[in-house]
């Protein structure tokens, strides 16, 4: 019995000594709405390597493709709850939330990507930082998808040939009201459900960027790209509040770091990526439809002077388009 219990001292003693086990990798869920090789879900890919490189063994980053875990809206809600700890969401989608973001999203406020550089690094974007802070997202970096385009099933070249036709919009105030201005009938659809109301006729048309467009294989069913560019569709790479103060103070410095490297690199893919999706689609059958920019600004700038009191009022808007 002493002898059992000499060991059982000895034993316990040499495990003192021995160095502690490396904690388990913390499980971390992050949603994309696409497929594995689509920026969307390659930006996450590049996080989860540059994590590894600076924390390594301390985070499992785990990375839920092709909006199974929901579209937009749900994706965001299930950060707020805790479901989803990281994922991308346009400013639109942010709008329920932060309903002056709508903002970002008036129609030809924006006249290339080294604007909206400059603006969404500028006050302006600090500001908009806080305010999607307070509601439960931390920014780790804006991201620029593109400019939407109109995607139809006729070539539609003039704004009064939207006139009548039913258009799937995003759940977003600004939307509905902006396609209303040119007679069209909105109908909200979450973007999992879009290809169906395109393929069965619920709705004649959309607009998204070029890249997501393939990316859902939309040309499929709206096989007309009309090149309005009217609306450049930013949005927010970022990580579930709650878990972001969960982290510890070295660990949200280097998640912020990498995630504002992981934004310009989002940018450069997507950027490739609108050049490839267009180069697939033609060859599937689509087709590009130029038109007359001046004239779909001109039919809509009368919505600029409707809308802007919802987002801060007009003087806000020119402090966008004014921005040197």
């Amino acid at each position: 019995m002493f002898k059992h219990l000499r060991l059982a001292i000895v034993a316990c003693s040499f495990l003192a000594f021995l160095p502690p086990a490396a904690e388990a990798q913390r499980p971390v869920t992050i949603a994309s709405l696409l497929g594995p090789d689509k920026p969307e879900t390659l930006v996450w890919v590049f996080i989860k390597e540059k994590l590894e490189e600076r924390l390594p063994g301390q985070f499992d980053l785990r990375i839920a493709t092709d909006a199974s875990l929901g579209g937009e809206r749900e994706v965001a809600e299930g950060a707020r709850l805790g479901s989803i700890q990281g994922s991308l969401s346009t400013l639109a989608n942010m709008s329920a939330w932060v309903p002056e973001g709508q903002v970002f999203d008036m129609p030809f406020i924006f006249r290339d990507a080294e604007h909206i550089e400059r603006v969404m690094q500028g006050p302006i974007g600090e500001e908009f930082r806080d305010l999607y802070q307070e509601q439960g997202f931390r920014v780790l970096g804006y991201v620029n998808y593109g400019a939407r385009h109109l995607l139809a099933k006729e070539a539609l070249e003039r704004p009064e040939e939207v006139a009548g036709r039913s258009i799937r919009v995003i759940q977003s105030p600004l939307h509905t009201q902006l396609w209303e201005s040119l007679g069209a009938q909105p109908t909200p659809i979450p973007i999992p459900e879009v290809y169906n109301a395109l393929q069965v006729g619920l709705v004649d048309m959309m607009d998204l960027t070029q890249s997501a467009a393939v990316g859902f294989r939309l040309h499929e069913v709206v096989p007309y790209f009309v090149e309005t560019g009217h609306i450049w569709a930013l949005g927010i790479l970022f990580l579930a509040e709650d878990f972001y103060q969960s982290l510890t103070p070295e660990q949200q410095e280097v998640f912020l770091e990498i995630g504002a490297e992981a934004a310009a690199h989002f940018n450069a893919l997507m950027a490739q990526d609108h050049a490839r999706s267009m180069a697939q689609a033609e060859a599937e059958g689509a087709t590009r439809v130029a038109v007359d920019r001046d004239a779909w600004q001109a039919a809509i700038e009368p919505f600029w002077e409707q809308f802007a009191p919802r987002v801060g009022g007009i003087e806000r808007v020119r402090a966008i388009v004014e921005t040197e």
